[in-house]
């Protein structure tokens, strides 16, 4: 959530690598959210949370979906499993496109199957235009919502497609506590202005309970010298403080026909 010292592919590559094959705070995070022991994940979603996000995308079997900034890949492959979509996962960081290439290897045709990854940016895929049903990004819109990227999303979309982005929200934009890249993002105007309509924004304050419990028990650990723990309790100590300046949400919305 909190606004990570640098924004570049190298800092998350050796963010993705210090969570590398079963980390530590992986049992934490599937304690918490809910999250099954296949599951990897890098974001903060409930378990609950991923049966909303594909509802809201409204998915048929072989359909495709493309996940941005896919992270270790843990979300969009479920999506996929659960809708039969295939499915491509883009992100920035090559660690990251590694280990959810690996992840979908591991998990075959259960959910894995027809998955690819590539290396991407949110603002410029390098994917076709009009080529997917359904765009997913998971927490992680706030590392670049400036108007490219919302146009990307737009961009990829068919006619009818939908997207689905979960974040927080600051409750008040004008407060300095909040880290500034949460305080930016506002994702109904930023998808108006790149031409979806259907914008709906909702708040999901159910997702919050396994959030704070996460954070709560990751601040009071000793990391050791596990840099996965480390991660997780330096930012468990600076996400409380602020948590409850912000909200949970889901945006949605469509490509015109």
């Amino acid at each position: 959530m909190n606004e990570p010292r640098r924004l570049s592919a190298e800092y998350f590559d050796q963010w993705y690598s210090n969570m590398a094959g079963e980390s530590p705070g992986d049992a934490v995070k599937r304690r918490h959210l809910g999250l099954p022991a296949y599951f990897l994940s890098s974001s903060l979603l409930p378990w609950e949370g991923i049966g909303e996000v594909a509802e809201a995308l409204r998915l048929r079997p072989g359909d495709r979906l493309v996940d941005l900034a896919c992270g270790r890949g843990g979300y969009g492959l479920e999506i996929a499993g659960r809708t039969g979509a295939r499915l491509t996962g883009v992100d920035f960081s090559s660690e990251a496109i590694d280990q959810a290439t690996a992840l979908a290897r591991r998990l075959g045709t259960s959910t894995g199957n027809g998955a690819e990854f590539r290396v991407g940016d949110l603002a410029d895929t390098g994917l076709p235009a009009a080529s997917a049903d359904a765009v997913v990004c998971v927490d992680s819109i706030q590392f670049k919502s400036d108007d490219a990227s919302f146009r990307e999303m737009h961009r990829l979309l068919a006619p009818g497609g939908r997207v689905a982005l979960t974040m927080w929200e600051a409750l008040d934009r004008s407060d300095e506590r909040v880290p500034a890249l949460i305080r930016v993002v506002d994702p109904g105007t930023a998808l108006e202005r790149a031409g979806f309509v259907d914008v709906e924004v909702s708040d999901r304050p159910h997702w919050r309970p396994p959030e704070r419990a996460l954070w709560e028990e990751a601040a009071e650990l000793d990391p050791g010298d596990s840099p996965a723990l480390r991660s997780l309790h330096d930012e468990a100590v600076r996400v409380l403080p602020v948590f409850d300046l912000t909200r949970r949400i889901l945006a949605t919305a469509s490509v015109g026909r």
